[in-house]
């Protein structure tokens, strides 16, 4: 039977991609007409073009799938318009869950983040009991998967789908082509490029392990429970300096209180919206994001999937060596 996947084009999805064809599954791959698709080179799976704003093409991919991984997702902290995070991450998920539905697909598993996870206030890591409530999300990205998990919820509650839920922390590894804002930090910090740092934190996981994690989940996950795939907690001072020991370079020393970043955040996003050009590299929303530090545990993950993550070092290793061997650091 025939395991649709989307986002294999992506990062964490080229890694689930890898994954689900060594466990022997025909997988065939959502992907956006006119994307990048070197994540599929030399991967045994089936094309088909499709996108999530596009119920007709959702239709079509989902036909004849026994399983479905649903990993796709815009993953912005800045965009000249937000209204397209939640047309893909909110709308775009629940019109394919539907589709799903209809077509009579056993298995779901949806990628979600712990972006959408409350964390406690006595310092705590967070975990999947947390509360938190959408007044708690910081940014349109955080926004938009929290009401993507809100509509997956009403969907296994009202019509029975048969949804598993995942919530990676921050993957770091090989294949992140765009990159994402995680992967930016890695290419940057590599290069040399940050000279300080603000004090926050975060989970580090390899996105090797995420992917097993979504394996396991298709195996083992109950439907309408959530699992945070995550790996180490670290504080990005200690990010920085395990990443200049890697590239032997000396780490930053100077930290930086936000109240003086925040004139850049705005003048940069004012510019990348003026000119069209690339996303800038520090935002108001990421700054803001920054003030608490996202730890989380896995434990729910490890003792009922048996999901086993690797050391973060591993993680940043494997992430400077690609970035390193594709021109990243040119």
């Amino acid at each position: 039977m025939t395991t649709l996947l989307t986002g294999a084009t992506g990062f964490v999805g080229s890694a689930v991609l890898r994954r689900l064809v060594a466990a022997g599954h025909e997988v065939r791959a959502l992907a956006r007409p006119g994307s990048n698709r070197r994540n599929l080179e030399g991967v045994d799976c089936e094309t088909v073009e499709g996108d999530l704003t596009d119920i007709a093409s959702l239709k079509r991919a989902v036909a004849g799938c026994g399983a479905l991984l649903h990993v796709a997702a815009d993953y912005r902290l800045w965009a000249a318009d937000w209204e397209e995070l939640y047309r893909t991450n909110r709308d775009g998920t629940r019109d394919l869950f539907r589709m799903a539905g209809e077509a009579g697909v056993a298995r779901i598993v949806y990628t979600s983040s712990v972006a959408t996870l409350g964390l406690y206030p006595d310092g705590r890591p967070g975990d999947e009991a947390a509360p938190v409530g959408l007044d708690d999300m910081v940014g349109h990205y955080k926004r938009s998967k929290y009401l993507a998990e809100e509509a997956v919820a009403a969907l296994v509650g009202e019509e029975g789908l048969p949804v598993v839920t995942v919530n990676p922390s921050a993957p770091i590894g090989p294949r992140d082509i765009k990159p994402t804002p995680t992967g930016r930090m890695v290419v940057e910090a590599a290069a040399g490029r940050m000279p300080a740092y603000v004090d926050t934190g975060l989970n580090v996981v390899h996105v090797d392990d995420v992917a097993e994690g979504h394996i396991l989940a298709l195996r083992h996950g109950e439907v309408g429970e959530r699992y945070i795939l995550g790996g180490t907690d670290m504080s990005l001072r200690e990010i920085l300096v395990e990443i200049a020991a890697i590239v032997d370079r000396s780490p930053p020393k100077i930290s930086l209180p936000r109240v003086m970043i925040y004139p850049v955040a705005y003048v940069a996003e004012m510019v990348a919206r003026l000119t069209g050009g690339a996303d800038p590299m520090v935002t108001v929303d990421s700054l803001r994001m920054s003030k608490k530090r996202m730890f989380f545990s896995s434990e729910k993950a490890r003792s009922r999937l048996g999901y086993q993550p690797r050391p973060a070092a591993e993680a940043l290793k494997d992430a400077v060596a690609w970035v390193r061997a594709n021109g990243y650091l040119d």
